[in-house]
C-alpha cells in the first residue's frame, strides 16, 4: 500500500488490540491476522490504520531497525489506548526516545543490571520468595496468588535495587496500577503526578542522606558531575520503578497458571528442577506479557513484500512473533524442552528490555521454589473464571485464586 496510515484504507482493517479469553493464549481473531503474511494491516481506536508485524523475522529485523521509532513525543507517534492520549510533548527516557538519547542514556544504566549484580541479588530474592510461602502455607489452604506472591516478588527487588522504601510499596503499587491500567488520560495523569511527586521527593532526599541504591549511584556518579538533570533522575526512577514491577508480576503470574494448566510439563520439570531456566524461557515465549510493541516509520522501509512509509504506524506483535510456524516447530504448544532462547519476550535491537537478567533470576527462584514448595497447588476456580487484563495492557490475571 502506499498511503499513509493516518488516512482510511480501501477495505475496512480488524480492530487492533483484542481482548485475551484464556490469559496465556493470544485472542482468537488473531489467527486470522498471522494467517494473512508477515505484515498485515489493523485500525486503532481513534480510526489510525497502523501495520501489524506478525513474522518473526521480520519483526526482528524491524526492532534492530533505526528507521523505526519510538520517539513518544513525535506529534504524530500511534496512540493505541486512550489514556495516552494529550501526552503534551512528555518522553519518558529509555522507552520512549530514539538514538542518539537512547543510547546516551542506557550507556549509564547498564553497569547496574550486569550479569554480576543481578547475581548477587538472588540471595535475597530466595528469602522473599521463601518468606512469602511461609506466609502464604500458614493462612492457606486458598490465596490469590497475585496480591500474595506474584506482586511482591518482583516489588521488594526493585525496591531493594532502587533503594526504594518497600515500607512504600502499597503506595506506588496502587499508583502504578492506576497509570498503566487507566481508562483516560486524565486518570493516567492523575496517577502519574502522584508517582512522581512521590519519587521527586525520594530523589531530593537521598541527595541530603546518600543509601546504597541504584539511584544513589546515579546521583554520585551523573547528577553530581553534571551528566544528568535531576529532572531526567526522577523519570529514571519512575520508568525503572514501573518496569521493574509490572510486567514481572504478571510473567509470574502468568508462568504459574500455564504449568498449572499443563500438568505433564510441570511434571517433567519436577523430575529434572534444572530445567527451571529452559521452562522459563518457553514460559516468556509461548505467554508473552507484553503482546506488542509501537513504533512509528521515520523512513521508508521495504520489508515482508511491504512498503512502510514515513509517518506509518507499525505494531511489533511479540505474542504472534512467538508463535510463528517459521521460528517454531508446533509454536502453539507449550514444550519445556524446545530452546526458546530466541524468542521476542524482551524484544529486540537497541530497546531490548534492560533489565531482563533480574526478570530471569526473579522467575527462575519464584516458580521454580512455588512449585517445589506446594507441590499440589492447583487452580481454585475454572480457567475462565480467571479475570485478565484487557488487551492494551500487559497481559495477565487481574487474580489469580488457587488452593492445595
Amino acid at each position: 500500500m502506499t498511503e499513509t496510515d493516518i488516512r482510511p484504507t480501501t477495505s475496512p482493517s480488524p480492530d487492533f488490540p483484542k481482548d485475551r479469553t484464556c490469559p496465556y493464549q493470544p485472542p482468537e481473531s488473531y489467527a486470522q491476522l498471522r494467517g494473512k503474511g508477515p505484515l498485515t494491516r489493523v485500525r486503532l481506536f481513534d480510526g489510525r490504520t497502523a501495520w501489524l508485524v506478525t513474522g518473526h523475522a521480520e519483526g526482528r529485523s524491524l526492532l534492530a531497525d533505526q528507521r523505526l521509532s519510538s520517539d513518544w513525543a513525535h506529534p504524530v507517534f500511534p496512540v493505541v489506548v486512550p489514556r495516552t492520549e494529550g501526552r503534551g510533548g512528555l518522553s519518558f527516557p529509555l522507552i520512549g526516545v530514539d538514538d542518539p538519547e537512547h543510547a546516551r542514556q542506557r550507556r549509564m544504566l547498564i553497569p547496574s543490571f550486569g550479569v554480576k549484580r543481578m547475581a548477587a541479588l538472588r540471595p535475597m530474592i530466595q528469602r522473599d520468595v521463601d518468606r512469602l510461602l511461609d506466609a502464604m502455607l500458614e493462612k492457606g489452604p486458598t490465596a490469590d496468588l497475585v496480591t500474595s506472591f506474584a506482586l511482591p516478588v518482583p516489588s521488594m527487588a526493585i525496591c531493594s535495587l532502587l533503594d526504594v522504601p518497600y515500607s512504600d510499596h502499597d503506595f506506588f503499587e496502587e499508583r502504578s496500577r492506576n497509570f498503566v491500567g487507566a481508562a483516560t488520560s486524565a486518570e493516567a495523569d492523575a496517577a502519574f503526578g502522584e508517582l512522581h511527586g512521590y519519587l521527586h521527593g525520594l530523589v531530593e532526599r537521598k541527595q541530603a542522606d546518600p543509601g546504597d541504591g541504584l539511584l544513589d549511584e546515579l546521583i554520585a556518579n551523573q547528577v553530581a558531575e553534571g551528566a544528568l538533570e535531576k529532572a531526567e533522575l526522577v523519570m529514571f526512577a519512575l520508568v525503572l520503578l514501573l518496569a521493574g514491577h509490572e510486567t514481572t508480576v504478571n510473567a509470574i503470574s502468568l508462568g504459574a497458571l500455564t504449568l498449572m494448566q499443563h500438568p505433564e510439563q510441570l511434571q517433567a520439570l519436577r523430575r529434572d528442577p534444572g530445567m527451571i531456566s529452559q521452562t522459563v524461557e518457553e514460559l516468556l515465549r509461548f505467554t508473552s506479557v507484553s503482546d506488542f510493541m509501537v513504533r512509528m516509520a521515520k523512513e521508508d522501509i521495504e520489508v515482508g513484500g511491504e512498503t512502510l512509509r514515513a509517518g506509518d504506524a507499525v505494531l511489533v506483535s511479540i505474542s504472534l512473533m512467538n508463535r510463528d510456524a517459521g521460528a517454531y516447530e508446533n509454536p502453539d504448544t507449550f514444550d519445556i524442552s524446545r530452546s526458546a532462547r530466541h524468542h521476542v519476550g524482551f524484544g529486540h535491537g537497541i530497546h531490548q528490555c534492560l533489565g531482563q537478567n533480574l526478570a530471569r533470576a526473579e522467575l527462575d527462584i519464584a516458580l521454580g521454589t512455588l512449585f517445589t514448595r506446594i507441590p499440589g497447588l492447583k487452580l481454585a476456580v475454572p480457567l475462565d473464571e480467571v479475570p485478565i487484563k484487557a488487551g492494551h495492557d500487559a497481559q495477565g490475571p487481574i487474580e489469580l485464586p488457587v488452593t492445595w
